[in-house]
């Protein structure tokens, strides 16, 4: 060897800063699990027992008006079918947004109201375990004209609920996720920061960042530079993800009504520069909604349906492992095709990683980013209970704790 140690001194000093810095921006995946959907519920029809009621009307729509076609295969609708009962049964709603922005339909003197008794309703759900798993809200944009209205609702909000709670309650949430849509600008975000940290100060709840990625600005900046990247590590530690909002994003483009889906091209892009801003964060890029829905005739519901079972298969296949749900029945079709994505990614996943961990000549050499991948489908499968423990244990080589070794996931909490 002809190089002295002087050499490697000096490339560790130049580049120890660089690694460190990286390792900041990118820690990579949370511990977590990450929810398959949001449910939007406008704040005037939040009552309590409201997961359940979703659940019931999902199962009772899908009683009523039977499953059409949905091209997963009569096979795969036979055997995902009953798990799909039982998650509607027990926990049909994964995460929940009280809205009190465009979902929201009350009059304005209401909404202190409104908010409040969504607050007080959310309470009684947490103290009686059955609330979603995750809660939050979605107040109105840092626009100027919606800025005060949109603070004094999260305000009036976590008051409430932690009123509501009491002080002896142990059912208060580990956070609450405030969701800020319509953002423009990076500096909104840092401008935000300070205001989560005075409620989390004044309300003893603490509080997790979903940015709405709905606006040309946020995507692409007047320098030029992608916007997203820019909040995403501006908002930091507090950011679970990048929402996607289908219609005002595709409005704002000049697209016409009856061209704006979530499959839209300009969509396809927009949701690609989000995962690319969030990649490696431990943030995550959401798919927006369709504006569809499964209500009215049998042949109306169904058509809702094939288009929703699509899009969500659509997007498991890019990547994007949550969207939004804006009706109890859209539930059906957000488990059906859910479950039929992660059971059938399944068997070739468990396999192979067992051949990985093993390091079996299986005639595929997988590198550790492919496993990582294909640790994190079969984790999120486990997670939203489309496969059980003992199947992804069967032979041994594969647990929960080396499936979150393999997916990257970090140790710790939420």
């Amino acid at each position: 060897m002809a190089l002295g140690e002087e050499v490697y001194a000096e490339l560790d000093r130049r580049l120890e800063p660089v690694d460190a810095a990286r390792l900041a921006a990118y820690p990579g995946e949370r511990p977590g699990r990450q929810p398959v959907h949001t449910c939007y519920v406008p704040a005037d029809v939040v009552e309590p027992g409201l997961a359940a009621e979703w659940g019931r009307l999902a199962l009772e729509a899908l009683d009523e008006h039977g499953l059409p076609d949905l091209g997963l295969g009569p096979a795969t609708v036979e055997e995902v079918l009953p798990r799909v009962r039982a998650k509607l049964a027990a926990e049909p709603v994964e995460d929940l947004r009280v809205d009190a922005e465009d979902g929201y339909r009350g009059a304005p003197e209401a909404e202190d109201g409104d908010v409040r008794a969504a607050a007080a309703a959310l309470a009684q759900d947490l103290d009686s375990g059955t609330a979603p798993p995750s809660i939050g809200i979605r107040a109105k944009s840092l626009e100027g004209p919606t800025r005060r209205r949109g603070v004094r609702t999260l305000d009036l909000f976590l008051g409430a609920l932690a009123e509501s709670q009491g002080a002896e309650s142990a059912a208060l949430p580990l956070r609450i996720v405030v969701t800020l849509p319509k953002v423009t600008d990076v500096e909104q975000v840092r401008a935000f920061l300070p205001v989560l940290t005075a409620l989390e100060d004044a309300h003893g709840v603490p509080l997790a960042l979903e940015l709405q990625v709905e606006t040309p600005q946020a995507v692409l900046g007047a320098d030029g530079a992608a916007t997203v990247a820019r909040m995403v590590h501006a908002a930091g530690p507090r950011l679970l993800g990048l929402h996607f909002g289908t219609y005002d994003y595709s409005a704002a483009l000049g697209i016409a009504a009856a061209h704006q889906s979530a499959d839209h091209p300009a969509a396809d892009h927009a949701k690609q520069v989000m995962q690319l801003a969030v990649a490696g964060t431990g943030a995550h890029a959401v798919d927006g909604s369709t504006n569809v829905l499964p209500v009215g005739r049998t042949e109306q519901v169904h058509a809702a349906w094939r288009l929703h079972a699509g899009l969500v298969r659509r997007a498991l296949e890019r990547g994007l492992y949550q969207g939004w749900d804006l009706h109890p029945a859209q539930l059906v079709t957000r488990y059906l095709a859910t479950y039929a994505f992660f059971r059938g990614a399944l068997p070739a996943a468990t396999a192979r990683l067992r051949d990985y961990v093993d390091r079996a000549d299986a005639g595929v050499l997988d590198e550790p980013a492919t496993a990582r991948a294909l640790a994190g489908v079969v984790l999120r499968g486990l997670d939203c209970g489309a496969v059980d423990d003992h199947e992804v244990r069967v032979g041994g080589s594969l647990d929960p704790a080396v499936l979150a070794r393999l997916a990257g996931r970090r140790p710790g909490g939420p």
